[in-house]
């Protein structure tokens, strides 16, 4: 029987009744993973919820939260949609005006922040936000800085007198399909955020196609370290509530293989980029290691690609076939499930294009990410890859009852219940995305022959050459990123007669050429030999490209692209208006 319900709180409520001793959260508190029961769980948002009850806060009224992704972050979230407020998540990655433009925006009443860092931002711009009547904070160091923010244990407190398990259990009943479940603001790649209405109806939705599409259940485990203002994430979150599985907390990415030893998941949600860093560091160690292994690890993948290829045409595999991949299992494969956990059933993928190359290559070694397509618009995915019906390069079939249809300059139409709402307060916007009850996604694409969606680019990124070529940039940058010394890359070209590409160096695997090539650190950003290094890869990849498509220069930029520098997104998609801005002079150099 489906424990999904009408909304959110009473799917909550529900998941607390069947699953009340079973572990919901693991975090690592002093270096020992910490389990949060889902009664726990309970008991926490009934304290958050009561505390802002008794804070003023009413339905409707919208409540934020600035942190990364940890167990507060969750308990606040279901203790505001528990007394019918609105939550609207922040990215830590956020600057303070950025802060301030979704306080201001949402007219938010009352603020959750991480920590003295993220509090900092709040108190720069509070002035400027009188709606903004309550600050509470996770954690902190320093009480005497807190400078009028209430610590999370000391807001709780607040609501202990009207705290009534009745009242709470009605008020998780309350919340219909209708109401506003969350305001999302679109980190944008271009332009101004715009808050992206969300309702109960829409989460109830996603998470029921889910629940019918995806082999999961209570016994799964997931390590978690997205951000939960990320509209994947935050289904990430509430499939906690749909399957009763256990929800680990990272400690951080670089802490993630460490993490991933001790936790064991069985799954994970992560962005491309990750897939990219950890496809780059096993070919790197592969590379420098000893011939015979080398040898061993190609042999093996050429049989994995082998096995892939008749698993996705759905063949059956010949004797001997099995007997060699059994051994390549034995002698590389079962190494790199082990530094996975060795429970992994599959990966999700989503946020971004996952380059084909990607994917093929971690099922070579037996490893499956499903790779899913959605938006914020459309409450994360609206069309996914399945465990027994996947194809690679693609997004997957439609997920549960969307519909979808390719307008006839191929942009990708979508009728949905998952479809939001509307823009907050941005009538105009709503309307130039909302059409006849479609949604313009914004984004390329077609069917395959399986009724899969292909992604080819996002409408406003496609590059129209001087002479009147449609060029799809992420295609080739993706190329791109799965070369060892490259970590980042922008193609440029609209207009132009030629394509051109800004490039960043990965700088552990460029060290260590560097180092082998007797190349002072200094110098590697302007040494030809690093310049011919890139030169090479780019040859080898434009003999794969019809000629419009080939790069026909490049400059290495000396810093990599980052959140904090603003030229990617939070969830790593390059910002292309915005780098186009702060490298014109080093793009102009090439024309």
């Amino acid at each position: 029987m489906s424990i999904v319900h009408t909304s959110l709180t009473h799917t909550f409520r529900s998941r607390i009744l069947q699953s009340a001793d079973h572990s919901a959260f693991k975090r690592k508190v002093g270096g020992v993973w910490e389990e949060i029961t889902y009664q726990e769980y309970y008991e926490f948002v009934q304290e958050i919820c009561f505390s802002l009850l008794e804070s003023g806060v009413e339905r409707g009224d919208r409540v934020a939260i600035l942190s990364q992704s940890r167990v507060e972050w969750a308990f606040a979230d279901m203790g505001i949609l528990s007394c019918g407020a609105i939550t609207v998540p922040i990215y830590q990655s956020n600057v303070a005006s950025e802060v301030e433009f979704i306080l201001k925006n949402s007219e938010a009443k009352v603020i959750f922040v991480e920590n003295e860092s993220q509090l900092e931002k709040v108190l720069s711009v509070r002035s400027n936000i009188p709606t903004l009547k309550t600050t509470v904070i996770f954690e902190y160091k320093n009480a005497q800085a807190l400078a009028g923010a209430i610590p999370l244990e000391e807001f709780c407190q607040k609501g202990l007198a009207r705290k009534d398990p009745k009242v709470f259990d009605d008020l998780l009943q309350k919340n219909t399909s209708e109401d506003i479940a969350t305001i999302v603001y679109t980190s944008g790649t271009t332009g101004v955020p715009k808050g992206v209405v969300l309702t109960h109806g829409n989460f109830i939705s996603e998470l029921s196609d889910i629940e019918t599409t995806v082999g999961l259940s209570h016994k799964d485990t997931i390590l978690s370290f997205l951000p939960f203002a990320h509209i994947l994430a935050r289904i990430e979150l509430y499939c906690g509530l749909t399957f009763g599985w256990t929800h680990a907390f990272a400690e951080s990415i670089p802490q993630l293989v460490d993490n991933l030893a001790e936790i064991r998941p069985t799954f994970m949600f992560a962005v491309p980029r990750i897939y990219e860093k950890v496809y780059n560091k096993i070919i790197s160690q592969v590379q420098d290691g000893p011939p015979v292994k080398k040898k061993i690890f190609y042999w093996s993948l050429a049989v994995g690609r082998e096995v892939s290829q008749k698993l996705q045409k759905e063949l059956s595999l010949p004797l001997a076939l099995r007997f060699k991949y059994w051994i390549a299992t034995h002698l590389v494969f079962n190494k790199l499930k082990q530094k996975f956990g060795g429970r992994l059933h599959f990966f999700i993928s989503g946020g971004a294009p996952l380059s084909r190359e990607i994917a093929e290559f971690f099922h070579a070694a037996g490893f499956l990410i499903l790779e899913g397509y959605g938006l914020t618009e459309t409450t994360a995915a609206v069309f996914t890859n399945q465990e027994h019906r996947y194809e690679f390069g693609t997004v997957g079939p439609p997920l549960g009852e969307a519909q979808v249809k390719i307008a006839p300059d191929g942009e990708i139409l979508i009728k949905s219940k998952k479809v939001f709402k509307e823009y907050y307060k941005n009538p105009q916007a709503t309307a130039e995305v909302l059409k006849d009850g479609w949604l313009y996604s914004g984004d390329i694409g077609h069917l395959t022959e399986k009724g899969h969606l292909k992604i080819t680019d996002r409408k406003k990124d496609i590059i129209v050459t001087s002479g009147g070529k449609n060029v799809a940039p992420q295609k080739i940058e993706n190329l791109l990123k799965a070369n060892r010394y490259i970590s980042q890359a922008m193609v440029y070209g609209d207009k132009k007669n030629y394509l051109t590409a800004l490039i960043t160096l990965n700088p552990e695997e460029v060290t260590k050429f560097a180092k082998a090539h007797r190349i002072e650190e200094s110098k590697i950003f302007t040494h030809p030999q690093i310049e011919k290094l890139i030169s090479d890869v780019i040859i080898a990849l434009n003999t794969s490209l019809a000629n419009f498509e080939t790069i026909k220069k490049f400059r290495i930029l000396k810093n990599d692209f980052s959140i904090e520098t603003g030229e990617l997104t939070p969830s790593l998609k390059v910002k292309r208006k915005y780098c186009s801005e702060k490298y014109k002079d080093v793009i102009q150099s090439m024309y």
